[in-house]
């Protein structure tokens, strides 16, 4: 099993249940494809370097690590991309 850590940026208009809802699904993502996540950091919402697709000037920002095979990123990947509620999103893999 492999190590990785992702972050991503949820938009920052949306409700504290929207929020919790979010991550919990993005949790069952890693845990239905056989993934262990071992730590979940919500750090909350926080002002972005720099402004994202032209309206976004914060977000709210949200750690996940977590162990898997490469098809747990994958499939994490493919939902962060059609979910209109991840501005942004960036998985690495931990050196081990």
């Amino acid at each position: 099993m492999t190590k990785y850590e992702t972050m991503y940026i949820l938009r920052p208009e949306l409700e504290e249940e929207a929020y919790d809802a979010l991550v919990e699904k993005f949790k069952g993502i890693i845990e239905g494809e056989k993934g262990e996540v071992t730590n979940v950091n919500r750090m909350g919402r926080r002002k972005l370097a720099y402004e994202v697709d032209k309206k976004f000037r914060e977000g709210y920002y949200v750690l996940f690590h977590y162990t898997g095979e490469a098809n747990v990123t994958n499939e994490l990947e493919r939902n962060f991309r059609i979910s209109d509620d991840v501005i942004r999103y960036l998985i690495v893999k931990e050196e081990q």
